[in-house]
Protein backbone atom coordinates (compact mmCIF):
# COMPACT_ATOMS: atom_id res chain seq x y z
CA UNK A 1 0.00 0.00 0.00
CA UNK A 2 0.96 3.65 -0.43
CA UNK A 3 3.39 4.77 2.23
CA UNK A 4 1.38 8.04 4.07
CA UNK A 5 2.67 10.48 6.33
CA UNK A 6 2.91 9.01 10.38
CA UNK A 7 0.41 11.38 11.35
CA UNK A 8 -2.40 9.96 8.95
CA UNK A 9 -0.71 6.11 9.08
CA UNK A 10 -2.14 6.96 12.48
CA UNK A 11 -5.05 7.73 12.04
CA UNK A 12 -5.99 5.20 9.42
CA UNK A 13 -4.77 2.25 11.53
CA UNK A 14 -6.36 3.87 14.57
CA UNK A 15 -3.02 2.95 16.81
CA UNK A 16 -2.85 3.93 20.23
CA UNK A 17 0.14 5.91 21.56
CA UNK A 18 0.51 5.61 25.42
CA UNK A 19 3.14 4.81 27.63
CA UNK A 20 4.01 1.34 28.62
CA UNK A 21 1.54 -0.13 30.73
CA UNK A 22 0.96 -3.37 32.98
CA UNK A 23 -1.06 -5.91 30.58
CA UNK A 24 -4.62 -6.96 31.98
CA UNK A 25 -4.73 -9.83 33.99
CA UNK A 26 -5.99 -12.44 32.24
CA UNK A 27 -3.05 -14.49 30.16
CA UNK A 28 -2.77 -14.75 26.12
CA UNK A 29 -4.76 -17.45 24.87
CA UNK A 30 -6.58 -18.56 22.34
CA UNK A 31 -10.40 -17.61 21.40
CA UNK A 32 -11.53 -20.84 21.62
CA UNK A 33 -9.60 -21.51 24.63
CA UNK A 34 -11.28 -18.40 26.45
CA UNK A 35 -14.83 -19.92 26.05
CA UNK A 36 -15.51 -18.20 22.87
CA UNK A 37 -16.53 -20.81 20.62
CA UNK A 38 -17.22 -19.73 17.06
CA UNK A 39 -20.18 -21.97 14.57
CA UNK A 40 -20.75 -25.36 14.83
CA UNK A 41 -18.59 -27.15 13.35
CA UNK A 42 -15.23 -28.49 15.34
CA UNK A 43 -12.34 -27.86 14.78
CA UNK A 44 -9.01 -30.58 14.03
CA UNK A 45 -6.81 -31.02 16.70
CA UNK A 46 -4.21 -28.41 16.49
CA UNK A 47 -7.27 -25.30 15.04
CA UNK A 48 -4.79 -24.71 12.72
CA UNK A 49 -4.32 -24.43 8.79
CA UNK A 50 -1.86 -27.05 9.43
CA UNK A 51 -4.74 -29.74 10.55
CA UNK A 52 -4.74 -30.15 6.71
CA UNK A 53 -2.52 -32.76 5.90
CA UNK A 54 0.51 -31.83 4.52
CA UNK A 55 0.59 -27.91 5.11
CA UNK A 56 3.40 -26.42 6.69
CA UNK A 57 4.08 -22.86 8.32
CA UNK A 58 7.16 -21.12 9.20
CA UNK A 59 7.78 -17.70 10.52
CA UNK A 60 10.70 -15.56 10.64
CA UNK A 61 10.10 -12.66 13.09
CA UNK A 62 12.18 -9.12 12.44
CA UNK A 63 12.38 -7.20 16.75
CA UNK A 64 15.22 -4.69 16.47
CA UNK A 65 14.35 -1.93 19.40
CA UNK A 66 11.93 0.55 18.53
CA UNK A 67 12.50 0.54 14.56
CA UNK A 68 11.80 -2.62 13.10
CA UNK A 69 8.79 -4.83 13.85
CA UNK A 70 7.85 -7.30 10.62
CA UNK A 71 8.84 -10.37 9.25
CA UNK A 72 8.07 -12.98 6.70
CA UNK A 73 5.33 -16.50 7.20
CA UNK A 74 4.98 -18.88 5.05
CA UNK A 75 2.96 -21.52 4.24
CA UNK A 76 3.43 -24.80 1.76
CA UNK A 77 1.13 -27.03 0.55
CA UNK A 78 3.20 -30.19 0.75
CA UNK A 79 6.38 -31.19 1.72
CA UNK A 80 7.15 -31.54 -1.85
CA UNK A 81 8.56 -29.36 -4.77
CA UNK A 82 5.81 -27.03 -5.31
CA UNK A 83 7.46 -26.41 -9.60
CA UNK A 84 7.05 -29.80 -10.02
CA UNK A 85 3.40 -31.06 -7.94
CA UNK A 86 1.39 -28.04 -8.47
CA UNK A 87 -1.75 -27.43 -6.57
CA UNK A 88 -5.34 -25.97 -7.38
CA UNK A 89 -5.67 -22.84 -6.25
CA UNK A 90 -7.73 -19.34 -6.59
CA UNK A 91 -7.27 -15.91 -5.80
CA UNK A 92 -10.13 -14.01 -4.21
CA UNK A 93 -10.16 -9.96 -4.09
CA UNK A 94 -12.48 -8.09 -1.55
CA UNK A 95 -10.78 -4.33 -1.73
CA UNK A 96 -8.07 -4.53 -4.38
CA UNK A 97 -5.54 -1.62 -2.41
CA UNK A 98 -2.86 -3.91 -2.12
CA UNK A 99 0.18 -6.06 -3.68
CA UNK A 100 -0.26 -9.70 -4.06
CA UNK A 101 2.84 -10.88 -6.39
CA UNK A 102 1.62 -13.65 -8.83
CA UNK A 103 -2.07 -13.08 -8.32
CA UNK A 104 -2.74 -13.36 -12.26
CA UNK A 105 -1.09 -16.32 -13.34
CA UNK A 106 -3.04 -17.68 -10.34
CA UNK A 107 -6.70 -16.77 -11.90
CA UNK A 108 -5.33 -17.79 -15.14
CA UNK A 109 -4.26 -21.28 -14.92
CA UNK A 110 -6.12 -21.92 -11.47
CA UNK A 111 -2.53 -23.18 -10.16
CA UNK A 112 -0.01 -22.82 -7.29
CA UNK A 113 3.52 -23.91 -8.01
CA UNK A 114 4.98 -21.91 -5.24
CA UNK A 115 4.83 -21.33 -1.11
CA UNK A 116 2.53 -18.60 -0.13
CA UNK A 117 4.41 -15.70 1.62
CA UNK A 118 3.18 -13.11 3.36
CA UNK A 119 5.08 -10.16 4.36
CA UNK A 120 5.39 -6.25 4.50
CA UNK A 121 4.37 -3.85 2.16
CA UNK A 122 7.65 -3.00 0.44
CA UNK A 123 9.32 -5.91 1.11
CA UNK A 124 7.38 -8.24 -1.23
CA UNK A 125 10.34 -7.69 -4.00
CA UNK A 126 12.85 -9.23 -1.96
CA UNK A 127 10.48 -11.56 -0.36
CA UNK A 128 9.51 -12.39 -4.14
CA UNK A 129 13.56 -12.69 -4.67
CA UNK A 130 14.27 -15.13 -1.78
CA UNK A 131 11.93 -17.59 -2.69
CA UNK A 132 12.64 -17.73 -6.02
CA UNK A 133 16.40 -18.46 -5.10
CA UNK A 134 15.19 -21.25 -2.80
CA UNK A 135 12.40 -22.77 -5.26
CA UNK A 136 15.15 -22.77 -8.57
CA UNK A 137 17.74 -24.49 -5.51
CA UNK A 138 15.31 -27.39 -5.18
CA UNK A 139 16.69 -30.60 -7.02
CA UNK A 140 14.68 -31.07 -9.87
CA UNK A 141 13.81 -27.53 -10.91
CA UNK A 142 17.61 -27.28 -13.00
CA UNK A 143 15.97 -26.45 -16.04
CA UNK A 144 13.05 -24.39 -14.59
CA UNK A 145 13.00 -21.13 -16.45
CA UNK A 146 9.84 -19.71 -15.19
CA UNK A 147 8.37 -19.68 -11.85
CA UNK A 148 4.77 -17.74 -10.55
CA UNK A 149 5.93 -16.98 -6.71
CA UNK A 150 3.36 -15.88 -4.08
CA UNK A 151 3.83 -12.91 -2.10
CA UNK A 152 1.20 -11.11 -0.43
CA UNK A 153 1.77 -8.04 2.31
CA UNK A 154 0.27 -5.54 4.45
CA UNK A 155 1.55 -2.11 5.45
CA UNK A 156 3.33 -2.37 8.96
CA UNK A 157 4.89 1.26 8.66
CA UNK A 158 3.42 2.44 11.93
CA UNK A 159 4.59 0.03 14.01
CA UNK A 160 8.47 -0.37 12.10
CA UNK A 161 10.84 1.21 9.28
CA UNK A 162 8.98 0.01 6.30
CA UNK A 163 11.34 1.91 4.31
CA UNK A 164 14.39 -0.15 5.71
CA UNK A 165 12.85 -3.06 3.90
CA UNK A 166 14.70 -5.60 6.31
CA UNK A 167 13.58 -8.49 4.60
CA UNK A 168 15.98 -10.21 3.54
CA UNK A 169 16.76 -13.58 1.82
CA UNK A 170 17.93 -14.98 4.61
CA UNK A 171 14.90 -14.74 6.45
CA UNK A 172 12.82 -15.81 3.82
CA UNK A 173 15.08 -19.27 4.35
CA UNK A 174 14.87 -19.12 7.91
CA UNK A 175 11.22 -19.01 7.86
CA UNK A 176 11.36 -22.02 5.15
CA UNK A 177 13.39 -23.82 7.10
CA UNK A 178 11.01 -23.58 10.12
CA UNK A 179 7.76 -24.81 8.16
CA UNK A 180 6.37 -27.78 9.84
CA UNK A 181 3.25 -29.57 10.28
CA UNK A 182 2.47 -28.80 13.57
CA UNK A 183 1.31 -26.51 16.03
CA UNK A 184 0.97 -22.74 14.04
CA UNK A 185 2.41 -19.96 16.14
CA UNK A 186 0.34 -16.53 16.38
CA UNK A 187 -0.57 -12.91 17.33
CA UNK A 188 2.92 -10.33 16.79
CA UNK A 189 5.29 -13.15 15.36
CA UNK A 190 6.25 -13.38 11.70
CA UNK A 191 4.37 -11.39 9.18
CA UNK A 192 2.29 -10.29 11.88
CA UNK A 193 4.78 -8.70 14.35
CA UNK A 194 3.87 -5.22 13.03
CA UNK A 195 0.40 -5.12 12.13
CA UNK A 196 -2.47 -3.54 13.71
CA UNK A 197 -6.18 -4.68 13.61
CA UNK A 198 -8.92 -2.66 14.91
CA UNK A 199 -6.79 -0.26 16.91
CA UNK A 200 -5.56 -2.89 18.59
CA UNK A 201 -2.24 -5.42 18.07
CA UNK A 202 -3.14 -7.29 15.06
CA UNK A 203 -1.28 -10.48 13.83
CA UNK A 204 -1.06 -13.87 12.56
CA UNK A 205 -4.30 -16.22 13.46
CA UNK A 206 -4.77 -19.37 12.32
CA UNK A 207 -8.07 -21.85 12.74
CA UNK A 208 -9.78 -25.00 11.15
CA UNK A 209 -12.87 -27.23 10.94
CA UNK A 210 -13.55 -30.44 10.18
CA UNK A 211 -16.24 -32.23 8.27
CA UNK A 212 -18.04 -35.12 9.68
CA UNK A 213 -17.75 -38.29 7.76
CA UNK A 214 -21.40 -38.00 6.44
CA UNK A 215 -20.40 -34.84 4.45
CA UNK A 216 -17.05 -35.97 3.46
CA UNK A 217 -14.56 -35.73 6.34
CA UNK A 218 -12.59 -33.03 4.79
CA UNK A 219 -10.51 -30.59 6.91
CA UNK A 220 -10.54 -26.34 6.13
CA UNK A 221 -8.19 -24.50 7.47
CA UNK A 222 -7.24 -20.93 7.58
CA UNK A 223 -4.35 -18.26 8.54
CA UNK A 224 -4.68 -14.54 8.05
CA UNK A 225 -2.49 -11.61 8.57
CA UNK A 226 -4.87 -8.85 10.29
CA UNK A 227 -3.93 -5.36 9.94
CA UNK A 228 -6.82 -4.15 9.38
CA UNK A 229 -10.25 -2.02 10.96
CA UNK A 230 -14.03 -1.44 11.10
CA UNK A 231 -16.38 -2.02 14.43
CA UNK A 232 -14.61 -5.17 16.00
CA UNK A 233 -16.64 -7.52 16.35
CA UNK A 234 -17.11 -10.84 18.36
CA UNK A 235 -19.24 -13.49 18.00
CA UNK A 236 -21.57 -11.32 17.46
CA UNK A 237 -20.72 -8.94 20.64
CA UNK A 238 -20.13 -5.59 19.75
CA UNK A 239 -16.91 -5.45 21.16
CA UNK A 240 -15.49 -2.44 19.36
CA UNK A 241 -18.43 -0.17 20.41
CA UNK A 242 -18.42 -1.50 23.79
CA UNK A 243 -14.48 -0.62 24.09
CA UNK A 244 -15.05 3.09 22.78
CA UNK A 245 -12.71 2.27 20.14
CA UNK A 246 -14.33 1.44 16.29
CA UNK A 247 -14.44 3.29 12.61
CA UNK A 248 -16.20 6.91 12.84
CA UNK A 249 -16.63 6.84 16.37
CA UNK A 250 -15.23 10.57 16.37
CA UNK A 251 -17.55 11.65 13.13
CA UNK A 252 -20.90 10.19 15.37
CA UNK A 253 -19.86 11.01 18.68
CA UNK A 254 -17.46 14.57 18.39
CA UNK A 255 -17.98 15.42 22.53
CA UNK A 256 -16.09 11.92 23.06
CA UNK A 257 -12.30 12.60 24.65
CA UNK A 258 -9.81 12.57 22.11
CA UNK A 259 -6.66 9.64 21.92
CA UNK A 260 -3.46 10.88 22.67
CA UNK A 261 -2.53 12.35 19.96
CA UNK A 262 -5.27 14.55 18.29
CA UNK A 263 -8.05 13.56 15.37
CA UNK A 264 -7.34 9.76 15.55
CA UNK A 265 -10.77 7.44 14.25
CA UNK A 266 -10.17 3.55 14.29
CA UNK A 267 -10.38 3.58 10.95
CA UNK A 268 -11.47 0.60 8.38
CA UNK A 269 -8.36 1.14 6.48
CA UNK A 270 -5.35 -1.05 6.14
CA UNK A 271 -4.92 -5.28 4.66
CA UNK A 272 -6.18 -8.54 5.43
CA UNK A 273 -4.14 -11.86 3.79
CA UNK A 274 -6.46 -14.44 4.23
CA UNK A 275 -5.20 -18.23 3.54
CA UNK A 276 -7.53 -21.03 3.17
CA UNK A 277 -5.87 -24.83 2.46
CA UNK A 278 -8.28 -27.57 2.21
CA UNK A 279 -7.34 -31.40 1.07
CA UNK A 280 -11.29 -31.50 -0.29
CA UNK A 281 -10.18 -32.74 -3.96
CA UNK A 282 -11.89 -28.89 -5.35
CA UNK A 283 -10.70 -27.91 -8.62
CA UNK A 284 -9.87 -23.86 -8.92
CA UNK A 285 -13.57 -22.52 -9.93
CA UNK A 286 -14.83 -24.06 -6.42
CA UNK A 287 -11.84 -22.94 -4.52
CA UNK A 288 -12.50 -19.27 -6.20
CA UNK A 289 -16.03 -19.88 -4.77
CA UNK A 290 -14.34 -21.14 -1.28
CA UNK A 291 -12.56 -18.30 -1.14
CA UNK A 292 -15.35 -15.71 -1.29
CA UNK A 293 -16.37 -17.62 1.40
CA UNK A 294 -13.91 -16.53 3.78
CA UNK A 295 -14.71 -12.75 3.28
CA UNK A 296 -17.78 -13.85 4.85
CA UNK A 297 -16.00 -14.70 7.81
CA UNK A 298 -14.03 -11.48 7.70
CA UNK A 299 -17.33 -9.61 7.47
CA UNK A 300 -18.34 -11.48 11.06
CA UNK A 301 -15.35 -9.61 12.88
CA UNK A 302 -16.66 -6.27 11.68
CA UNK A 303 -14.43 -5.92 8.61
CA UNK A 304 -15.44 -2.43 6.41
CA UNK A 305 -13.00 -3.57 3.52
CA UNK A 306 -12.64 0.12 2.91
CA UNK A 307 -11.45 1.96 0.28
CA UNK A 308 -8.21 2.00 1.37
CA UNK A 309 -8.01 -1.63 2.74
CA UNK A 310 -6.68 -4.85 0.64
CA UNK A 311 -8.92 -7.29 1.38
CA UNK A 312 -7.25 -10.82 -0.25
CA UNK A 313 -7.98 -14.51 -0.15
CA UNK A 314 -5.46 -17.11 -1.71
CA UNK A 315 -7.27 -20.42 -1.80
CA UNK A 316 -5.75 -24.09 -2.34
CA UNK A 317 -6.41 -27.86 -2.37
CA UNK A 318 -3.87 -30.29 -1.22
CA UNK A 319 -4.84 -32.45 -3.87
CA UNK A 320 -2.17 -32.29 -6.76
CA UNK A 321 -3.56 -30.87 -9.73
CA UNK A 322 -2.42 -34.59 -11.87
CA UNK A 323 -4.47 -35.94 -9.17
CA UNK A 324 -7.46 -34.37 -9.10
CA UNK A 325 -7.93 -34.46 -12.82
CA UNK A 326 -7.48 -38.28 -12.72
CA UNK A 327 -10.30 -38.54 -9.71
CA UNK A 328 -12.10 -35.50 -10.96
CA UNK A 329 -13.11 -32.46 -8.88
CA UNK A 330 -16.16 -32.43 -5.77
CA UNK A 331 -19.04 -31.84 -7.29
CA UNK A 332 -21.02 -28.29 -6.68
CA UNK A 333 -23.67 -29.77 -4.29
CA UNK A 334 -21.00 -30.66 -1.89
CA UNK A 335 -19.44 -27.37 -1.93
CA UNK A 336 -22.07 -25.50 0.91
CA UNK A 337 -20.66 -27.39 4.10
CA UNK A 338 -17.35 -26.04 2.90
CA UNK A 339 -18.66 -22.82 2.70
CA UNK A 340 -19.80 -23.25 6.37
CA UNK A 341 -16.31 -24.53 7.39
CA UNK A 342 -14.24 -21.42 6.00
CA UNK A 343 -16.84 -19.15 7.23
CA UNK A 344 -16.11 -20.18 10.11
CA UNK A 345 -12.40 -20.85 10.36
CA UNK A 346 -11.94 -17.32 8.85
CA UNK A 347 -13.97 -15.65 11.47
CA UNK A 348 -12.26 -17.83 14.32
CA UNK A 349 -8.41 -17.43 13.01
CA UNK A 350 -9.29 -13.14 12.97
CA UNK A 351 -10.16 -13.54 16.73
CA UNK A 352 -7.28 -15.81 17.37
CA UNK A 353 -4.87 -12.97 15.88
CA UNK A 354 -6.07 -10.56 18.48
CA UNK A 355 -6.37 -12.55 21.12
CA UNK A 356 -2.33 -14.01 21.12
CA UNK A 357 -1.13 -10.75 19.97
CA UNK A 358 1.18 -8.90 22.46
CA UNK A 359 1.95 -5.22 22.71
CA UNK A 360 4.72 -3.67 20.54
CA UNK A 361 6.38 -0.64 20.42
CA UNK A 362 7.56 1.13 17.24
CA UNK A 363 8.99 4.30 15.85
CA UNK A 364 5.42 5.90 15.77
CA UNK A 365 3.97 4.83 19.06
CA UNK A 366 2.82 1.85 21.29
CA UNK A 367 -0.28 -0.55 20.09
CA UNK A 368 -1.91 -2.19 22.86
CA UNK A 369 -3.02 -5.73 23.00
CA UNK A 370 -6.40 -6.20 22.98
CA UNK A 371 -7.61 -6.00 26.79
CA UNK A 372 -8.80 -9.85 27.16
CA UNK A 373 -9.82 -9.10 31.14
CA UNK A 374 -12.25 -6.48 29.92
CA UNK A 375 -12.84 -8.19 26.54
CA UNK A 376 -14.51 -11.32 27.92
CA UNK A 377 -16.54 -9.36 30.14
CA UNK A 378 -18.16 -7.72 27.39
CA UNK A 379 -18.56 -11.18 25.50
CA UNK A 380 -20.04 -12.76 29.23
CA UNK A 381 -23.10 -9.31 29.25
CA UNK A 382 -23.61 -10.38 25.66
CA UNK A 383 -24.20 -14.00 26.02
CA UNK A 384 -21.22 -14.69 23.75
CA UNK A 385 -18.93 -17.31 25.99
CA UNK A 386 -19.71 -20.22 25.97
CA UNK A 387 -20.63 -21.48 29.67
Amino acid sequence: MRRRAPWLALALTGAVVAPATAQEGAPRASARALGVVVGILPPGPRNAITDVAGVRVGHATIASGDSLNTGVTVILPHGGNPVQVKVPAAIVVGNGFGKLAGSTQVRELGELESPVLLTCTLCVPRVWDGALDWLLALPGNEEVRSVNVVVGETNDGFLSDIRRRAVASADVRRALAAADTGAVAQGSVGAGRGTVAFGWKGGIGTASRRLPDALGGWTVGVLVQTNFGGVLTINGAPVGRELGRHYLKPELDPAAPRAAVPAVPSAADGSVMIVVATDAPLDARNLERLGRRALAGLARTGSSMSNGSGDYVIAFATVPVAQLAARGPLANEAMSPLFQAVIEASEEAVYNSLFLATAVRGPRGRVEALPLDTTLAILRRYGALRP
